[in-house]
């Protein structure tokens, strides 16, 4: 076992815990970003002007109009910049265009007294356009020929001839949408300039160290000039990891050449209009079989809705394509990977991070296949599962494979599969026009960042005089429980009770150069980097302690705030009694903790490597009922079993695996962008801009029976105290809510019907769906 895996017996960690801002959250006293602005005195605030075209060029900007509205103070554009013009990491993201590439693109802000003068000083802007011929759908761009970014192959063994002797082949196309991030709290910034010029950011942000390049370079000082924080988000979803450089950089501009502090907030509609989404994707595949039902060959080409600008999108390709065998070893493989262009907001970061949109493919496939292979879905999955001798089409060992077994059978027993399965049948063959389904799946998702050099994190660790400790890391809180095991990590390693640690805002001054809180990344960097300040501070103290007692710095043992030697019956200090005799002896009482991901090494342009420290593991069971008139469902019932290695908190890791399934099945189930696809003057606009016409997961979609369970006997060697990450595996387990629709579309039909489903499968897709089945499929 490491070092770094290796629990005390006495350890904080692994206790149930509420969140560290539980109170704070239901309570409304909880702190955010805009909560900000009324603490703050002369604030301006910021309003844009949106383009009502998808594509067009900018003839003419007349912001003169603006300053006639009362309170109007200053009209941003790109005149006023004094570094460079761009807010992306790929220099493709002019912060002011002079083409507009989406509908809703912000062409210039005004900055106002209120918000209301800055709204109506951005309605008097005069803008003239040259409307531009436009792309909206990803088969428009495929069609067009129009990319962007750098394409990818994958390939292992020998993907023809596999199928070309395979006794059953088929093909296909799957199209699947994206997914709004709806995070309860919109983009927001909030900037103040001091009197040496020194810029303080306060964003709502994953990312606060790129936020503060990207400010950086707009303004042209550097990266010292600016100090960014994030008190905590209300959600990000990987929505925040890159969309919120630019507003931040708005609001430091306008605080730049005011003086004044300056407030940006997106309203939702803004948001929504403005902001990147999940990337839907186009798939076209090719897939044998055995006899056996066993996957022999797969041949796939995943061409990924980049919208505008590049984003993300590359590395989100790059992990569908590594994503897209699940949980099921297929000996030959080829996968094209290509980023459609369109002009649509520049699709972003969502949780799973292309994992979700890779995994989806091989599923739609197993169940549009099995009932063709006269297989049950549930069995056709169950024997193509990875064993612990494969290793992935880029060449990574499926290490500790057998936890999908374990997971599977768990669920099979724990969830009385069989029987609800008899029970099943029984109902539809009394039910003409109402069926039910059961659904397995499974997910393996790999941890780490894709690229390597985002694997690392820093940790400041503070000792008092006291005794009282004060703790800041480069994660940041978006409601998903980091700084709760954080607080957990510190105590456990430093021995003292969890009243004695304190958490400090994530900000860049303290902790630099830090990677965004995503990839599920934040415990295992993070926590690493924690415990290894502290085990720096720890160190000192035992050799202190050691010279009180009488005894080796090895023999000392911090248990509880108490400190004794490994002698039963002697001599005990106290905690605060060693950090105080410590000080007086001139011992360093605070300590940076760093931390890298050991064993990580990718080839991009080959796709072969071994990009993850480890796979998380799940698998869950979704019990749906459909009704045949309205093709309207409910989720009766889901069990599911994960695998979170030995957890740093339970409590926190059973609710991110209930949100995360839920979340999932809102992409899967309701989530139903809708873009004006028609060529009259609102084509490219988003007509799903707010909760009333965008469908949400709610509790009336929340299962009646709902069955969490962690894995057991999963401790991970070489992560942080034997844990797994948590964050976006369980988005995935999702999937069986999907594969459940499906089948009980099915059961309307025949024996042995293969129904086609739409994904999201609203209710209207489920219809058709079981039409369909009725009638023969034709």
């Amino acid at each position: 076992m490491s070092s770094l895996s290796q629990r005390p017996a006495q350890a904080v960690v692994g206790i149930p815990m509420p969140h560290e801002s539980a109170a704070l959250h239901v309570t409304g006293q909880a702190l955010y970003t805009d909560d900000l602005v009324v603490r703050t005195r002369d604030v301006l605030h910021a309003f844009p002007v949106q383009s009502p075209h998808a594509h067009a060029r900018i003839v003419s900007l007349k912001v003169k109009p603006a300053y006639d509205v009362p309170g109007v103070v200053r009209v941003l554009t790109s005149e006023d910049v004094p570094g460079i013009n761009d807010a992306g990491v790929k220099h493709d993201e002019p912060l002011f265009p002079d083409v507009v590439m989406f509908n809703g693109h912000a062409i210039c802000w005004v900055l106002a007294e209120t918000l209301e003068a800055a709204r109506l000083g951005a309605a008097a802007v005069e803008v003239e356009y040259e409307p531009l011929p436009s792309l909206v759908t990803v088969r428009e761009a495929i069609a067009a020929g129009n990319f962007q970014g750098i394409g990818r192959h994958l390939e292992s063994g020998d993907v023809e001839s596999a199928l070309a002797s395979a006794p059953h082949v088929f093909s296909g196309e799957f199209e699947f949408a994206g997914q709004e991030h709806f995070y309860l709290e919109t983009n927001s910034a909030l900037a103040l300039v001091d009197e040496g010029g020194q810029i303080f950011v306060q964003s709502s942000t994953q990312h606060p160290s790129e936020t503060q390049e990207i400010i950086a370079h707009v303004l042209g000082v550097a990266s010292h000039a600016v100090t960014v924080q994030c008190l905590r988000m209300g959600g990000g979803f990987g929505g925040k990891e890159m969309q919120p450089h630019g507003f931040a950089a708005i609001a430091a501009l306008g605080a730049t050449l005011t003086g004044r502090p300056v407030r940006l907030r997106l309203n939702r509609t803004q948001d929504v209009t403005m902001t990147g989404k999940r990337h839907g994707f186009h798939s076209s595949w090719r897939v044998g079989f055995d006899d056996d039902g066993h996957l022999v060959a797969l041949d796939a080409t995943l061409t990924a809705d980049g919208g505008w600008s590049l984003d993300l999108s590359e590395p989100v390709l790059a992990r569908a394509m590594c994503h897209i065998d699940n949980s099921y070893w297929i000996p030959n493989v080829r996968v094209d990977g290509r980023i459609a262009k369109t002009n649509k907001t520049s699709q972003t970061a969502f949780r799973g991070f292309g994992g979700p949109q890779g995994m989806v493919v091989i599923e739609d496939i197993l169940g549009r296949c099995a009932p063709l292979l006269g297989f049950d879905a549930m069995e056709l999955r169950r024997r193509n599962l990875y064993q612990s001798q494969h290793s992935t089409p880029y060449g990574m060992p499926v290490r500790h494979a057998e936890r999908l077994e374990a997971c599977w059978s768990e669920v099979l027993s724990s969830g009385a599969i069989a029987a609800r399965q008899a029970e099943i049948a029984e109902f539809n063959s009394r039910h003409a026009d109402t069926k039910r389904a059961i659904a397995m799946t499974p997910v393996k998702f790999g941890i780490s960042f894709n690229l390597t050099a985002f694997n690392q994190a820093g940790a400041l660790v503070h000792v008092y005089k006291d005794g009282s400790v004060l703790i800041n890391h480069g994660g940041t809180e978006m409601g998903q429980g980091l700084h709760t095991k954080m607080l957990q990590v510190a105590a456990t390693c430093l021995g003292v009770p969890l009243a004695r640690v304190r958490l400090a805002p994530t900000r860049t001054d303290k902790v630099p150069n830090t990677s965004a809180t995503a990839a599920s990344s934040g415990a295992d960097l993070n926590g690493a980097a924690i415990k290894n300040a502290c085990e720096q501070i720890r160190e000192r103290l035992e050799q202190v302690a050691g010279g009180k007692l009488g005894i080796s710095p090895k023999d000392v043992r911090i248990v509880d705030g108490t400190v004794r030697g490994i002698v039963f019956g002697g001599e005990e200090l106290t905690w605060e009694e060693v950090v105080h005799a410590a000080y007086h002896q001139r011992v360093q009482l605070w300590a940076a903790g760093f931390y890298r991901t050991e064993g990580l090494h990718w080839d991009a342009n080959a796709m072969r490597g071994e990009p993850f420290k480890y796979f998380a593991y799940g698998v869950a069971a979704a019990e749906v009922e459909v009704d045949g008139f309205t093709g309207s469902y409910k989720l009766r019932q889901v069990d599911i079993v994960h695998d979170v290695g030995d957890s740093l908190s339970p409590l926190i890791d059973l609710g991110q695996i209930e949100g995360g399934f839920v979340q999932g099945a809102g992409w899967l189930t309701l989530e139903d962008l809708r873009w004006d696809e028609t060529e009259g003057p609102h084509r490219g606009r988003l007509a799903t801009q707010a909760a009333s016409t965008y469908k949400l997961p709610s509790f009336s979609e929340m299962p009646e029976v709902f069955n969490v369970r962690l894995l057991e006997k999963a401790h991970e060697d070489g992560a942080v105290y034997g844990s797994k990450a948590v964050g976006e595996p369980p988005l995935m387990l999702a999937f069986s809510v999907r594969e459940a629709l499906r089948q009980a579309a099915a059961a309307f039909g025949s024996a042995g019907t293969s129904v086609d489903l739409p994904s999201p499968a609203t209710p209207e897709a489920v219809y058709w769906a079981l039409e369909r089945a009725r009638s023969g499929g034709e």
